[in-house]
């Protein structure tokens, strides 16, 4: 599973460097080049962290950022103001906006990775790592077990590496193309209508004592963990 960046920036040399070296890094990314596009990139993609420009075209990166903190659905979601503001006090606002750190421009890619990955590991305490919950589900990923609503769910290899990875993005919708790369791998030669058999499945399974179906079919665009699935 590869961690969704969202690049907040209208400088395209910028994004072109920084989406280079994020995903060499091991990272996807996703970009807006304007405040108000970065707020609706936040609510239907959730990226797990942004990289907002503080002088944006529409909405400021500052007043994104409050937005973002006001929002129960992104209110813990880690924040890293790139900007070329470099004074004190503008590092203040900054963080006093809700931006877990600050970079100023020019900066170094490999420090800035280091402090993505420092507020990410912040942002996610190691104390929940180990199971993850949505709704009446639970997976303990050490254990390799699923239950719902306290009653055992039994899983094929595939399903349970489907499901954890909804799991870890709630509420998203992912392409059966976006699923084969994060579940099955990118070297792996897989047909797209595969992903359809194993939420079939996953479905199944999950489904056994006619709970409330957790998965939502988008029509042309795929699959999301969802309480109105």
């Amino acid at each position: 599973m590869k961690p969704l960046v969202l690049i907040v920036e209208d400088e395209a040399a910028l994004v072109t460097m920084l989406r280079y070296n994020l995903e060499k890094e091991g990272f996807a990314v996703c970009v807006a080049a304007d405040g108000e596009e970065a707020l609706i990139q936040i609510a239907e993609r959730k990226p797990e962290v942004v990289l907002l420009d503080w002088m944006l075209p529409l909405v400021s990166g500052i007043e994104v950022c409050r937005q973002i903190r006001r929002a129960p659905a992104s209110r813990t979601l880690p924040i890293i103001m790139l900007t070329a503001r470099g004074e004190e006090g503008d590092r203040v606002r900054g963080l006093n906006s809700g931006a877990d750190d600050y970079v100023v421009k020019p900066f170094s890619p490999t420090e800035l990775i280091a402090r993505l990955r420092a507020v990410m590991r912040r942002a996610q305490p190691t104390s929940g790592e180990d199971v993850l919950r949505f709704t009446d589900v639970a997976m303990d990923l050490v254990a390799h077990r699923v239950t719902r609503d306290g009653k055992p769910i039994h899983l094929g290899p595939t399903e349970f590496r489907l499901l954890r990875f909804l799991m870890q993005h709630p509420g998203r919708v992912f392409s059966r193309e976006q699923l084969l790369d994060q579940v099955w791998g990118h070297d792996v030669y897989v047909e797209v209508r595969t992903v359809d058999v194993h939420i079939r499945r996953l479905r199944k399974a999950l489904n056994a004592d006619k709970t409330a179906d957790l998965i939502r079919t988008v029509r042309a665009a795929g699959y999301a963990l969802d309480e109105a699935g």
